[in-house]
């Protein structure tokens, strides 16, 4: 079976500005035997996150992530469907996900390596599993309970930078008088520096002054959190109080265009694109 895949095409430098022909297309052939723990899946939907700025560079920076390899397959958030399972716990139907989803029209999986996502949490969205109801939403969620020293009733406020984006989006949401936190930096990504990116002399100067703290987040350093904060935000949405944006591009081979316009700025929400709307069983 002949698929098509999005592989690595060359890497844009450290300092470099990404561009859609960093990334190309081409078909492969897919494997005819699906072994023992292993899912044939039809991808749906793909994501595209600033993270993967780093994962362009041999030296992503960062121990937990990879870097990406000339002329492999792409992977990053997905949310798909099973076609042909011989896993224990996944049937043909199922809708899955993944942190690492192979950029590809259809793949042979591990099992393991997928999550079983259900449709009615997202009112059949399944392209928020990618964005507010899912790693995004749960980063703006457990970031602003873990880290956003709320006090309830205390009249705080908090301001949120870049708020356009898949996280920002959310985080100030929570009422009329919400409070704004500032999580990630975007505008630093295709720079060689560290991360957290120092400050100037003078913004340290200020921080000392006024006793304001500066502290790193991640969110995977919260799994047991994921899955009450997954049913929190599906309740949320359910309920209107959650606001959900996408920017939707269509077609496998408009990949590195979303990922160009996600850095530059193009899309309000969650970039995602979608790959088929196609459900065989």
């Amino acid at each position: 079976m002949i698929v098509r895949r999005v592989v690595l095409n060359s890497r844009p430098g450290i300092n470099g500005i990404p561009v859609a022909e960093n990334f190309r297309v081409e078909e492969v052939s897919l494997p005819n035997t699906v072994n023992e723990g292993e899912v044939k899946v039809k991808t749906l939907y793909l994501s595209v996150d600033p993270y993967m700025r780093c994962r362009m560079n041999e030296d992503t920076g960062s121990d937990y992530l990879t870097p990406w390899q000339l002329s492999r397959v792409v992977d990053g958030g997905g949310v798909g469907v099973i076609e042909e399972s011989k896993h224990t716990h996944l049937t043909q139907g199922d809708f899955v996900t993944s942190f690492s989803w192979p950029w590809q029209t259809e793949a042979i999986l591990d099992g393991n390596s997928l999550e079983k996502v259900v449709p009615p949490l997202v009112d059949g969205h399944l392209s928020y599993f990618l964005g507010a109801i899912g790693m995004p939403g749960l980063t703006s969620l457990i970031g602003i309970q873990e880290k956003g020293h709320v006090t309830p009733g205390a009249n705080q406020t908090m301001v949120v930078s870049g708020a356009a984006g898949a996280c920002g989006s959310l985080a100030g949401q929570m009422n009329p008088n919400s409070h704004i936190i500032l999580c990630g930096q975007i505008s630093q990504y295709n720079k060689d520096v560290p991360y957290p990116p120092p400050l100037p002399p003078a913004i340290e100067a200020i921080l000392k002054e006024r006793n304001i703290t500066r502290e790193r987040f991640l969110v995977l350093n919260y799994k047991d959190k994921f899955q009450p904060g997954i049913l929190q935000l599906s309740q949320w949405f359910k309920e209107g109080k959650l606001k959900i944006k996408e920017t939707v591009i269509n077609g496998l081979e408009n990949m590195g265009v979303a990922f160009q316009s996600m850095m530059t700025g193009g899309n309000i929400g969650k970039q995602i694109v979608c790959i088929s709307e196609e459900i065989s069983t």
